[in-house]
């Protein structure tokens, strides 16, 4: 379980990342520098999606559930919280 858990925070991290690299969100929020590019967007995905692709590889069904769950509620909630300071912000 802890594994998983860590998994979960591993591609949190990553998507929190690309979030605050996004270009389309840093233009609408005018912030200043420049925004990350397509090849480091794109191998930022799919970093994050390596520990479900590792329990596919192991053949665990359960943690591919319990990671996907997890990474998809994660998302929300970077997205809230990007969300929330956007309009903090402006």
């Amino acid at each position: 379980m802890m594994m998983v858990l860590l998994s979960i925070a591993f591609s949190t991290a990553i998507l929190a990342f690309l979030c605050l690299g996004d270009p389309k969100r840093r233009r609408s929020v005018k912030l200043p520098g420049a925004a990350q590019g397509v090849a480091v967007r794109r191998l930022s995905a799919v970093a994050s999606l390596l520990p479900g692709m590792a329990y596919a590889i192991r053949g665990d069904g359960a943690a591919i559930f319990l990671w996907l769950g997890g990474y998809a509620m994660a998302g929300w909630l970077v997205t809230l919280a990007f969300s929330t300071m956007r309009n903090n912000a402006g």
